[in-house]
């Protein structure tokens, strides 16, 4: 079985919404209605979604119209393409200074502060 993350995006189908004990036998029960599965994979930490794969596109986008909203696993689940991204905010390297081989340890200035000051300033002549 390849991982998840190699499936085809035109075929995986993300269900949102699981209870922590959904089942992969219950999940394939329902989506294996709209048509062959290639793939099914139940996240177990942190539970709550799953991603199921289709061996043809349309019947990935049939199993979203007809399977968004139901009661499976004993919650209602969202059911939607997979978009391929991340849904965390965490995880991987993310480019920029706090990466950069060169980033300085001494704190830098926030600009919010100069134009929190600007407005105060501001706002002090508006009342004076």
């Amino acid at each position: 079985m390849s991982r998840y993350r190699e499936w085809d995006l035109s075929c995986k189908v993300y269900v949102g919404n699981l209870g922590s004990s959904a089942s992969k036998h219950e999940i394939e029960g329902k989506f294996s209605k709209y048509g062959p599965l290639r793939n099914v994979w139940v996240a177990r930490n942190p539970p709550g979604f799953a991603f199921v794969e289709f061996e043809d596109p349309r019947d990935a986008e049939d199993a979203v119209r007809g399977l968004d909203g139901i009661h499976l696993c004993g919650t209602r689940v969202r059911v939607e393409m997979s978009s391929g991204r991340s849904r965390r905010g965490g995880g991987g390297r993310r480019p920029g200074p706090r990466y950069s081989r060169f980033w300085s340890r001494s704190p830098q200035r926030s600009s919010s502060n100069r134009y929190s000051r600007i407005y105060m300033m501001d706002l002090a002549k508006e009342i004076g």
